[in-house]
């Protein structure tokens, strides 16, 4: 199903409000302990959420005939503002893309940054009811995560799968991940509201004979997709499984925001979240089928406050998360860091930053391979500055175009294989 045929997929299911069902879902072991790299410690204070604790059962096939592959990421980002008593007597509703397609699903469901326990009485996925060791209703501790039962169902690549819950008590605050740039919905009984949010969602696996594995993707918002368009799934992330024509699990660990070695205040409201060192664990390692890793954070290291002044610090950062992929047998593939100028935070100290990042990136032995983001979208008149073509308006974020730009840059054969030289 093309990307933008999924809108039909939405409303039917919307239209379908009292028939409250569900569906099929995936979820991954994604909610694990937080663990500092062993290798990177930047000596800075810093206040990280409290430690989730991994699921009891790890991810493992339903039968001989596949394996459990992820299909979609929600990375957990932090608790919604104002939810201190959650969504009781809601449904929620999840819209996601899906990247890969399966014969059985399963979800996550993260209570993550809740402070009590969150009740689900109901989950669907596209219609078919989803159960926890059986039973409709499942009790989620604060801070903790579950992993539904497999549901026997089939599930299309590139398309449009909404899994919805409902929370009749409790949950709060409210496990969240905003700016998805996909309209999701909640509804209780005076109405029904679009969102940019999704919540206590986490992860959508599938089961998969054929599929070689996951690609994860961690980084920030350029990842997530800031400046595309709502609903076309035209994050780079998406162009790249499109590309792979949907046989590979696409991981979108993107988080508006995210730095790599500092996490961010829980005063942004959900921007930011956990720095990518501290995540890594996670939302990476974690992924059920995951091959390879795409690292592509950096740049708000460099141009948030507080700036890092010291561009070693930054590729340390980096290759500590190559160091940790790499003890699990994972290859990794980096990104150069992109131009910010024209955004309000850009001076040329920090532009300094970002090139020497971005020369080490490129003089190898920071990662496995690279694709070299700056080089594709970059003013060849202005290299501070994004090309105007690919410009959301802001300077820093990427409208259709530029993400395309970027999906289509990756060399396919450097996702797999024996770590190599060079650029591509």
């Amino acid at each position: 199903m093309p990307r933008r045929q999924g809108y039909a997929l939405l409303i039917a299911l919307v239209a379908g409000t009292a028939a409250f069902a569900a569906a099929l879902a995936f979820g991954t072991s994604l909610i694990t302990a937080d663990r500092r790299s062993p290798s990177f410690d930047d000596g800075r204070a810093r206040s990280v959420p409290r430690n989730p604790v991994p699921a009891a059962t790890p991810a493992a096939p339903a039968n001989a005939a596949g394996t459990w592959i992820v299909t979609w990421t929600g990375a957990p980002v932090s608790g919604e503002p104002d939810t201190e008593s959650g969504y009781p007597g809601h449904v929620i509703r999840n819209t996601v893309h899906t990247s890969i397609g399966g014969d059985a699903a399963r979800i996550t469901l993260s209570n993550l940054f809740g402070t009590a326990p969150l009740v689900i009485d109901q989950a669907t996925v596209n219609t078919r009811p989803v159960t926890f060791e059986g039973s409709a209703t499942v009790t989620i501790a604060a801070g903790r995560q579950v992993v539904s039962d497999p549901v026997t169902v089939p599930v299309a690549p590139d398309a449009d799968l909404v899994v919805a819950l409902r929370t009749p008590a409790g949950g709060g605050p409210v496990t969240y991940h905003p700016n998805t740039h996909q309209t999701s919905y909640l509804a209780d009984d005076k109405g029904t509201w679009s969102t940019a949010n999704w919540r206590y969602l986490t992860a959508v696996e599938v089961l998969n004979d054929t599929a070689p594995g996951a690609i994860v993707v961690i980084g920030d918002s350029l990842t997530a997709g800031s400046g595309s368009t709502t609903d076309a799934n035209t994050r780079w992330t998406d162009v790249l499984s499109d590309r792979l024509q949907h046989r590979y699990g696409i991981a979108n660990q993107g988080i508006a925001g995210n730095r790599l070695l500092l996490d961010s205040p829980a005063t942004r409201g959900g921007i930011g979240g956990q720095a990518g060192i501290h995540r890594f664990e996670r939302d990476v390692l974690s992924v059920s089928g995951a091959k390879t890793v795409i690292v592509s954070l950096g740049i708000n290291d460099v141009q948030q406050a507080p700036a890092e002044p010291d561009a070693g610090r930054i590729v340390d950062g980096l290759r500590s998360l190559v160091e940790r992929a790499e003890a699990r047998g994972l290859r990794v593939v980096g990104t150069t860091l992109t131009p910010f100028g024209g955004f309000p935070t850009w001076t040329p100290e920090r532009e300094a930053v970002r090139q020497a990042v971005n020369e080490r990136i490129r003089s190898g032995g920071v990662f496995d391979d690279f694709a070299d983001f700056d080089r594709a979208v970059r003013d060849p008149s202005a290299p501070a500055r994004v090309l105007p073509a690919y410009d959301s308006g802001d300077g820093l974020h990427f409208n259709d175009t530029g993400y395309q730009a970027l999906g289509d840059l990756i060399d396919l054969t450097a996702l797999s294989g024996a770590p190599k030289a060079g650029a591509f």
